[in-house]
C-alpha cells in the first residue's frame, strides 16, 4: 500500500522521467496498461524529439534523483550479466558527487557519539570536509598526541531517507517483475534487496572498521600494501577515526612521474595485490576505484607502497568460488574450453542435464574471438564477464560475490593498463592461479591437508582404545548392528546378520594399524615420548591381533 509521501517521490520520479524522456518506462508497467492511451494525450510526446542514447538518459535521471539512486547505478553497472552493454557501461559513469554537510553538524555528531566536547579528543578538527558522499563525509583532524588522523562521519537522517527510496524501488522491482517476463528475468527484486543490504552495511562504521583492520592483518608483513589504523577508542556506528595516510592518488600522473614512481611496477603491483586478496586470503576490496587508491613514495630508505582507503564494500570467496576461478583461468589460457564446460557441469553450476558439447560450442564461439590478439592485449576481466553470460544462457545463477570480483577487476586491470600500456596482467596473474591450484591438488595438496587435520586427529587419539573396546564388546555380545536406507544395500545387510563379521574386523584392525603407524611417523611435540609410545603398544598389538582373528574365524 503506497504511502502519501511515497505517492509524492513517484510523482516526482515521473516528472524526472517525462523531462528525461523516459516516461515511457513507467506507462509500461502492469499497473498502468488500462491507462496506456494517456501517454499519446501528452503533449510533449506529440512531436518526435531527436533523444541521446537510453544509457545515457538513465544515467542522467539516477544522476538527478539523487545520491542513493546514484549508488543503486552504480551497483547497476557492476550486473553486466544482466543489462545490455550500452546501459552498463553508461552507469559505470555515474560519480558520488554531493554536497557536503555542515561542519558543526558534524561536531555535534562526533560529541554526541563521545559522550565528551571535541577537544578532549581532538587537539585539532578542520569543521571544512575533506571529501563528500552520499553516506557519510570525511573531516581531518589531530589527536592530542599529536598524531594526524581523518574522522569519518555518517550524514544525519540518511537511514531515514535510504529507507524511504528503498520502500519506493521496491514498489517500482514488483511492478515490473508482474509485468513482463523479461523483467522478471533480470530479478529487480533481488537486486534491490543486494543494494538494501550494502547500503545497511555501509551505515554502519563498526563494520567498515573491522574490514580495515582484517585487511591491515593480511598485509601486515607486505611490502607492497599498506592499510591505514583504525583507532577503536573513538569509534563508533557513526563515526570512525582512522590514521591518515600521506600519498599521491593514483590517478595524478604527472605527481607520480615527479616522485620518480616506476609505473610498470605499480601496474604490476597493483595486479599482484588483487591476487593475493582473492587467492591468498579468500577477502578482497571490492571498490578499489581510483579514488581510493593511493602511492606512498620512497620515504626512508623505504620502498614505495601503495596505500588504500574506504572499507565499506568488501568481500570474501569459498575454497569452491576459487576453485571456479583459478581452474577456469587456467583452462581459458590453454584454450581447453571442453574442460571448461565439463568443469561448470561436473561441480553443479550449470543444471547437471546441460550437454557438455553445447556448451564447450557456446564457450568457444563467444571467446575465441577474444584470444585472436596477442595474450597481453586480453582483458581478463571481460573473459570472466563473457563467461558469466554465456552460462547464464545456461541457467546458471551468478554469485553476487563473483560479480563484485568482476567488478574490481576491471578497475584494476583498467588503471593498470592506463598506467602501463603493455602490461601482460595474464603473466602476472598467472603465477597466483598455478600456485592456488598446485597448493589444493598432488601431494604438496595431501601434505598440507594432513598437517591441518594432525591436530585433530591428536585429540581424537585418546578416545580411540575406548571406543575400539567398546565396539568390539558390542560385536562379541551381539549388539552391533548397520542399519541401511538403500534398497540394494539390503543383502549386504543380511550378509553381515549372518553371522559374517570377517570383513568388520578386518577393518578395526586395519585402522588401528593406521594409527599405530601415524604415531611412528609422526614426531608428537603435545604428547611426551611415554605417551606416544604406550599409544603406538596398545593400537599395534589390538590392530594385530584383530587382524589375525579376522583370518581364522
Amino acid at each position: 500500500m503506497l504511502t502519501p509521501g511515497q505517492i509524492l517521490r513517484l510523482l516526482y520520479i515521473q516528472r524526472i522521467l517525462i523531462r528525461n524522456g523516459l516516461d515511457e518506462i513507467v506507462f509500461s508497467l502492469n499497473l498502468f496498461r488500462r491507462v496506456r492511451f494517456i501517454q499519446y494525450l501528452l503533449p510533449w510526446n506529440w512531436m518526435q524529439k531527436s533523444r541521446s542514447p537510453r544509457g545515457e538518459r538513465i544515467r542522467k535521471v539516477l544522476e538527478e534523483l539523487g545520491p542513493i539512486y546514484i549508488k543503486f547505478g552504480q551497483l547497476l553497472s557492476t550486473r553486466r550479466d544482466m543489462l545490455p552493454d550500452d546501459i552498463a557501461s553508461e552507469l559505470s559513469k555515474l560519480q558520488d558527487h554531493v554536497p557536503a554537510f555542515s561542519g558543526d553538524i558534524a561536531k555535534q555528531i562526533v560529541e554526541k557519539s563521545f559522550g565528551m566536547e571535541l577537544n578532549q579528543v581532538f587537539k585539532d578538527f578542520d569543521l571544512s570536509p575533506l571529501a563528500s558522499a552520499s553516506i557519510a563525509q570525511v573531516h581531518t583532524a589531530k589527536l592530542n598526541d599529536g598524531r594526524d588522523m581523518i574522522v569519518k562521519v555518517v550524514r544525519p537522517g540518511i537511514e531515514k531517507t535510504i529507507r524511504r527510496d528503498l520502500g519506493i524501488m521496491k514498489i517500482i522491482a514488483e511492478m515490473a517483475e508482474s509485468y513482463s517476463g523479461d523483467f522478471y528475468k533480470l530479478q529487480p527484486t533481488g537486486v534491490v534487496k543486494e543494494f538494501e543490504k550494502t547500503l545497511i552495511d555501509e551505515l554502519d562504521l563498526m563494520r567498515e572498521a573491522a574490514n580495515a583492520s582484517q585487511l591491515r592483518r593480511n598485509f601486515s608483513d607486505s611490502d607492497l600494501l599498506y592499510v591505514p589504523k583504525v583507532e577503536w577508542e573513538y569509534t563508533r556506528h557513526n563515526v570512525m577515526v582512522m590514521e591518515r595516510i600521506d600519498g599521491i592518488p593514483v590517478y595524478d600522473f604527472e605527481g607520480l612521474r615527479e616522485a620518480n614512481i616506476d609505473f610498470k611496477w605499480l601496474a604490476e603491483a597493483g595486479v599482484e595485490i588483487f591476487f593475493t586478496q582473492v587467492f591468498r586470503d579468500s577477502y578482497f576490496h571490492a571498490d578499489m576505484h581510483p579514488g581510493n587508491i593511493f602511492v606512498r613514495p620512497k620515504k626512508n630508505g623505504e620502498q614505495p607502497k601503495v596505500m588504500v582507503v574506504d572499507f565499506g564494500i568488501m568481500s570474501s570467496l569459498s575454497e569452491f568460488d576459487k576453485r571456479y576461478l583459478a581452474e577456469n583461468f587456467l583452462a581459458f589460457l590453454n584454450k581447453d574450453y571442453q574442460k571448461v564446460a565439463e568443469l561448470h557441469v561436473q561441480s553443479g553450476w550449470v543444471p547437471a542435464g546441460t550437454r557438455v558439447d553445447e556448451f564447450e560450442s557456446a564457450i568457444r564461439a563467444v571467446c575465441e574471438p577474444l584470444f585472436d590478439r596477442p595474450i597481453k592485449d586480453i582483458s581478463i576481466g571481460k573473459l570472466l564477464l563473457r563467461l558469466f553470460q554465456t552460462a547464464e544462457r545456461f541457467n546458471m545463477m551468478i554469485m553476487p560475490q563473483l560479480l563484485l570480483l568482476q567488478k574490481t577487476l576491471v578497475n584494476i586491470e583498467g588503471l593498470g593498463r592506463e598506467l602501463y600500456p603493455d602490461l601482460n596482467l595474464w603473466k602476472t596473474a598467472r603465477p597466483h592461479l598455478e600456485r592456488w591450484v598446485t597448493d589444493r591438488t598432488g601431494i604438496r595438496g595431501l601434505i598440507k591437508g594432513t598437517r591441518e587435520n594432525i591436530p585433530y586427529w591428536i585429540d581424537r587419539l585418546p578416545e580411540l582404545p575406548t571406543g575400539m573396546l567398546d565396539l568390539l564388546e558390542r560385536i562379541r555380545e551381539g549388539r552391533f548392528k548397520f542399519e541401511w536406507k538403500q534398497d540394494e544395500l539390503e543383502n549386504l545387510r543380511k550378509e553381515i546378520r549372518a553371522g559374517n563379521r570377517r570383513t568388520i574386523l578386518a577393518i578395526i584392525g586395519a585402522t588401528l594399524m593406521i594409527g599405530c603407524f601415524i604415531l611412528l611417523g609422526f614426531n608428537n611435540p603435545i604428547l611426551g615420548l611415554s605417551d606416544t609410545t604406550f599409544i603406538t603398544w596398545i593400537l599395534g598389538a589390538a590392530g594385530t591381533v584383530i587382524l589375525y582373528l579376522s583370518y581364522i574365524r
